[in-house]
This record gives C-alpha cells, structure tokens and sequence, in this order.
C-alpha cells in the first residue's frame, strides 16, 4: 500500500527524535493512506512553522505487517471510547510513552475532535457525549510508526 507524510521539510532518512511528542498516538511518524489528508498536513506544517513548501513524501508499505506476529500492532477501526482514552493518554503524557505498540492505526483528532477533548477533560461533557459528539466528525486516518522496527518497514518511492 502507499502511505503519505505531509511535511514543509524533504528528508531522506526517518528520524524518531526529532518527532514531536504529545501527538494523538505518542511520539512517532504519521502518515495516512489519504494523498489529499497530507497535502493539507503540509500546507499547515509551512503556515505554522511559517517556511518551507509543501511536501508530500510518498511510502510504499506492506499491509500484511498489519497482522503479522513480527508486528505490535493496534487498529482503532472507528471512533470509540477505547480510542478516546488513548489519545488523551497520549497527548497528557509529557516525554513518556504509554504504549509499546509499533505501529497504530486509527481516526485523526481534529481540531474539532481536540475541543470535545478539552469538554471532557473539563468534566464539561460524559464520555457518552464524547463519543456521540466525535462520532459526527469528519474523521481522517493516521499511520503512526512509532519504532525503529516499524520505520524499516517504509520505502520512499
């Protein structure tokens, strides 16, 4: 399958340190399986860094890695509670991660997700509410390849 990373910057080589913590699935490389989700991550990599172009680095992966044993792998295949709690886990965590998973795959919080996060985190709204509210979302996918393992798996094409 091909998979997209958005970016402002073109590199060569995958660098997990210099991912940014505190992200929906921890700290790690997000790609998606949508072309159009990373050119728009890059148009909005370049206006908040406020330089670069944008980029859309393509990558060819192998899906069967997905459910191989060689693999710690978790499928989020919709928005749900389960999912909730693990980007909340994730973005609360600081430099720590709260997971061993190599690669995750699952829904992207928004901007719109990341404010009914902060209703729940406020005890403003139920995680009921949450999930009801999440579910009407326009939800896209992400990659996260959080591991030097996982990273071996990704060839630029």
């Amino acid at each position: 399958m091909k998979l997209y990373h958005g970016t402002n910057t073109d590199f060569q080589t995958i660098e997990l340190s210099k991912c940014r913590p505190n992200k929906d699935f921890g700290k790690g490389f997000y790609l998606t399986d949508i072309r159009s989700q990373a050119q728009a991550m890059a148009v909005r990599r370049c206006e908040f860094e406020g330089k670069g172009n944008p980029i859309v680095q393509v990558y060819e992966f192998d899906e069967t890695f997905l459910k191989s044993q060689e693999m710690s792998v978790k499928v989020f295949e919709q928005v749900c509670e389960e999912w909730a709690l693990f980007i909340l886990q994730n973005r609360k965590a600081g430099k720590k991660p709260v997971h061993q998973y190599d690669i995750v795959v699952g829904p992207v919080a928004d901007d719109g997700v990341v404010y009914q996060l902060n209703l729940y985190m406020q005890r403003l709204i139920t995680m009921d509410t949450l999930v009801k509210e999440l579910s009407y979302k326009k939800i896209n996918r992400q990659y996260y390849f959080g591991t030097e393992h996982a990273i071996q798996q990704l060839k630029r094409i």
